[in-house]
């Protein structure tokens, strides 16, 4: 009988969730919408020494930004609950001691300074990765090296200890990735991983086995730095009785540097400019900000569909994809193996394109909070009509002010590269016949300045062409931009011809025949 699918994401609030941890939460998400399975939160808080105040929050905000809806979780509870593993601490020690009387796991006592002492004679034996493995934990303090009684005393008169996996000594251990296929490691590679620290918590290894096997997890889809553990857990579902009932796995490609060397990490992000986090977010203990994508006025549809393609894609041509869409085509076997680059010139590009789809209604609200910010006040058909103009020209909501400023503040500075190569006495003559005779337009629209316009130049000999860039000048202050004639009609014919006066007057001295 085939079970109900079951994901979970399970983040450490030990600070602000990296962009890979939410392409991880992603991924989880589409493949239980898409199956009609279950989607999980688990906060994994089981090193208390790493615990940074507010990331738990960040966490839940940045997925609900997103819009990766949770139904079990912290917050919003479940039959699994509770859903943080501090909280579920007192359930793992039963776990640990089946697997010490069934002679998979042993106590070990050895101080810090004992290990160490361990790592600098491997050392200097010329070991490469020293560890606590099936040799050397016969030369340590632990209950199988040590006499029953007198682990039974260290036991009884509380002496510091943990509990440690007895990993065997020969013996290939295979596991079969959904993206990768079979992977096969030597047990020879594999430490005795604690399992139980000397606090009483239990360590990553044990807890996440624990409770994915308790809240009956099909599927773990993780990234790819987990890969190492995979043949450990795989131990621990066998030892413990799970392993029909072990998840399947899915190891995610890493994210990696714009250049594809390294993982992507936030030095990057600060070096070449663009954030790694979905929210700000500002370090309790240092004070230290760092940027987040919707700060700098990324959408969040564009982000996930952004997120979606960084390792996976549908095998077709389409590229923007609603999260519906995404659930519908998410398939496992479409992630790849290989890295994949981080480009943020393709997330821009998503968000051009989730702005540029937007109804002019939605767009003209970025206009008006910006206009409100400045004590501008207009309507909002007329932030509409601009907000029409522009949104083939602006990547961001807030780029809709830094481009359209000049419908509402008139000019008070030109390009001197314009000015020096267009404006000339025989343009001023046509804007001063185009300023006078703007009022006697019965109709005041584009098409009609452009009529008035084109028979102004035609008295004059003139062509559009060569008045166009300098008459743009004299209206916009800019170079470039939408349509002039629009923007005409926009702003209105008194203010054009205002305009229009203030540049001649301003920029005479390139007025020369």
């Amino acid at each position: 009988m085939e079970r109900e699918v079951r994901v979970r994401f399970a983040p450490s609030p030990t600070g602000p969730l990296h962009i890979g941890g939410v392409r991880t939460a992603l991924y989880n998400y589409l493949l239980a919408r898409k199956t009609g399975g279950t989607m999980i939160l688990r906060i994994e808080d089981t090193d208390q020494n790493r615990f940074v105040p507010g990331a738990e929050d960040y966490i839940r905000q940045s997925l609900e930004w997103c819009g990766i809806e949770l139904d079990e979780s912290p917050w919003k509870g479940g039959p699994y609950a509770p859903y943080r593993q501090s909280e579920r601490k007192p359930m793992y020690m039963q776990y640990a001691q089946q697997l010490i009387d069934a002679g998979h796991a042993y106590y070990a006592f050895d101080t810090a300074e004992e290990l160490e002492q361990m790592r600098e004679r491997l050392k200097a034996a010329k070991v490469a990765t020293p560890q606590y493995n099936a040799i050397t934990r016969m030369t340590m303090k632990n209950s199988l090296t040590l006499p029953e009684d007198e682990v039974k005393r260290r036991l009884e008169s509380g002496d510091p200890y943990v509990i440690r996996l007895k990993v065997p000594r020969k013996e290939e251990i295979r596991l079969k990735d959904l993206i990768r296929g079979w992977v096969m490691v030597h047990s020879s590679a594999i430490d005795d991983k604690v399992l139980m620290k000397s606090d009483g918590m239990p360590t990553y290894h044990l807890a996440n086995i624990v409770d994915d096997h308790l809240m009956k997890i099909t599927h773990v889809i993780r990234g790819e730095e987990w890969l190492p553990s995979a043949p450990l857990h795989v131990l621990l579902y066998r030892y413990l009785g799970w392993e029909d009932t072990m998840p399947e796995f899915a190891h995610l490609p890493l994210l990696l540097k714009p250049d594809g060397n390294g993982k992507l990490s936030k030095r990057d992000g600060d070096k070449l400019g663009f954030p790694v986090f979905p929210l700000r977010w500002t370090d309790p203990n240092t004070g230290e900000v760092s940027s987040g994508y919707r700060e700098s006025g990324y959408l969040p549809e564009a982000f996930v569909n952004f997120l979606a393609f960084l390792g996976w894609n549908p095998g077709t041509q389409q590229e923007l994809f609603t999260m519906e869409e995404l659930t519908q085509e998410f398939t496992v076997e479409r992630i790849g193996k290989s890295g994949t680059r981080f480009d943020i010139q393709k997330a821009r590009w998503f968000n051009e394109q989730y702005l540029r789809a937007k109804p002019d209604s939605e767009l003209a609200v970025y206009l008006l909070q910006a206009l409100e910010a400045h004590n501008i006040t207009t309507s909002q058909e007329k932030a509409e009509k601009i907000a029409g103009l522009m949104k083939e020209r602006v990547s961001f909501p807030q780029d809709f002010w830094q481009e359209a400023e000049y419908f509402f503040v008139a000019p008070t500075e030109y390009s001197e590269k314009v000015a020096s190569k267009k404006w000339n006495s025989q343009a001023v003559a046509v804007f001063e016949d185009f300023k006078n005779e703007l009022p006697a337009l019965d109709t005041f629209n584009a098409d009609t300045v452009k009529e008035l316009l084109t028979s102004i130049l035609e008295r004059h000999g003139m062509k559009i062409g060569q008045v166009m860039q300098a008459l743009r000048l004299a209206v916009t202050g800019a170079e470039a931009g939408p349509d002039l004639m629009q923007i005409i009609e926009v702003i209105g014919r008194e203010e054009t011809a205002s305009r229009i006066e203030a540049a001649i007057s301003r920029l005479s001295q390139y007025a020369t025949a």
